[in-house]
């Protein structure tokens, strides 16, 4: 769909007012209509009348909470998506009508590639007229962020049969080649000589090799004299290996357990879209998790990247094995900070449910503040968890420098502190396991790949 602003209103057209209060709509409305959404303005937040002409909507932005008006575009959209082909939209406010315009554009994603019938599926909207005092530039860099979003929900949403590890490599490398930032991938026998023991572990019971991308965006007029380094987890598929899932249906959803690789990818991406003036690094450590003949085993003892041994107690704690040594590698770039981003708990899941992220990490406070701030501000939340080192304790091994699980308890704290044993700079652990893969759709985060996570780190490290 594509943004275009337009100085003038045309009549015959669907049209949706935002109004911070009722007179806002005074001589921009027949009388009629005008009388009618004076009756019900304090019932609801949005209101709609059909004409021959097609739909008038007012939404209340009084309140000032972007994220109501997100969803009164999912809403708005809900009812034109397969009737209309333009809509327009008309308010004062920028911020208000970006954020009308984001939440109507997350509401068309669509992930149609497998349907025979695509056609018949796909939303008729082509168009969103802006009418207001409004930049062409805010309108690039939005439409900039959405498709890297969408580029998120398209990965996370791609089968395995289609996106192995050495597929999640050319994705990127292709994306870096078309917006101009550095892309290596190592394959598996440069990963071999850099004895990334973790990844190499977990690839072993899969006959697709693991990869390792490598990626840099660095504008000229970089703020930072250091790079942020942004890890992703890449598990294309889990079983659980060797522990395999045990429970009806828990496999069914993990073609998303690279829904970390996604979305530190498609920040990326956004950001040397809108040129944002920061260097990043990506991460992002890739394979699948599968019982193979040759796959690593519980009681294994695994030497890492950073010469760390580990005692794998369970090979379905997979995601912590590959990040460890891709955290480990971030060490050479000697970083400002360092952030990962993992479908990595249930744990997570458990305690917030599906509609928050959980951080945790040992980064000054000021970074944590930022972090939420940018959640609430782009409702892609994320909430901070202790992160005591009392922790540490459960994660001694009898054999080995460490294992690779902690106790029945707080179980997405144990594995942040895993990870925080190989990072030698401030670091963020973001488990997103629960909002990255939703089975019921949730407004314009919709069903499946929600790409969580890339507005929430766009929206950071512009404002960092």
């Amino acid at each position: 769909m594509k943004l275009n602003i337009i100085k003038s209103l045309q009549k015959n057209k669907n049209i949706v007012f935002l109004a911070d209060k009722i007179d806002d709509l005074k001589g921009k409305l027949s009388n009629d209509d005008f009388n009618y959404f004076r009756k019900y303005w304090k019932d609801e937040d949005m209101q709609y009348v059909k004409s021959t002409n097609g739909y008038i909507f007012v939404v209340k932005t009084i309140k000032k909470d972007l994220d109501k008006i997100r969803r009164a575009a999912f809403s708005t959209h809900d009812t034109l998506k397969k009737h209309y082909k333009e809509v327009t939209v008309s308010g004062g406010n920028s911020e208000k009508m970006l954020a009308f315009a984001e939440g109507f554009l997350l509401s068309d994603y669509q992930f149609l590639k497998y349907f025979k019938d695509a056609d018949k599926r796909r939303n008729t909207i082509k168009k969103l007229e802006l009418h207001g005092t409004i930049t062409q530039k805010d309108v690039n860099d939005l439409q900039n962020l959405i498709e890297s979003v969408y580029w998120a929900r398209d990965m996370v949403n791609e089968p395995v049969s289609f996106l192995d590890a050495v597929q999640l490599a050319e994705e990127i490398k292709a994306k870096g080649k078309a917006t101009n930032y550095k892309v290596e991938v190592l394959g598996k026998g440069k990963i071999e000589s850099l004895k990334m023991g973790g990844l190499l572990a977990v690839n072993k019971g899969s006959e697709i090799p693991p990869t390792f991308s490598i990626i840099e965006y660095k504008p000229k007029n970089a703020k930072n004299k250091k790079p942020i380094v942004l890890v992703g987890k890449g598990v294309v598929y889990d079983t659980g290996g060797l522990s395999l899932k045990p429970t009806a249906h828990s496999m069914d959803l993990m073609k998303s357990d690279m829904g970390g690789a996604a979305t530190m990818a498609a920040t990326i991406d956004a950001l040397a879209k809108n040129k944002i003036p920061v260097h990043v690094i990506g991460l992002i450590p890739a394979t699948d998790n599968r019982p193979g003949k040759t796959a690593y085993a519980p009681g294994d003892v695994i030497t890492m990247f950073d010469g760390t041994t580990i005692e794998v107690l369970n090979t379905d704690a997979e995601g912590r094995m590959i990040l460890a040594d891709a955290l480990a590698y971030a060490n050479k770039y000697e970083p400002e900070l360092v952030i990962d981003a993992a479908t990595l708990t249930g744990a997570a899941v458990r305690a917030l449910g599906t509609k928050t992220s959980i951080s945790m990490g040992n980064a000054k406070d000021v970074y944590f503040r930022k972090l939420y701030q940018s959640g609430q501000k782009t409702n892609d939340k994320v909430f901070r968890f202790p992160f005591w080192d009392e922790w540490k304790s459960e994660l001694k091994s009898d054999i080995a420098d460490m294992k690779n699980l902690g106790g029945p308890n707080a179980g997405m704290i144990t594995a942040g502190k895993f990870l925080e044993h190989f990072v030698k700079y401030p670091y963020i652990h973001i488990d997103i396991a629960g909002p990255a893969f939703l089975e019921t759709a949730n407004s314009y985060n919709g069903k499946g790949g929600t790409g969580a996570g890339v507005r929430l780190l766009y929206q950071f490290l512009k404002d960092l």
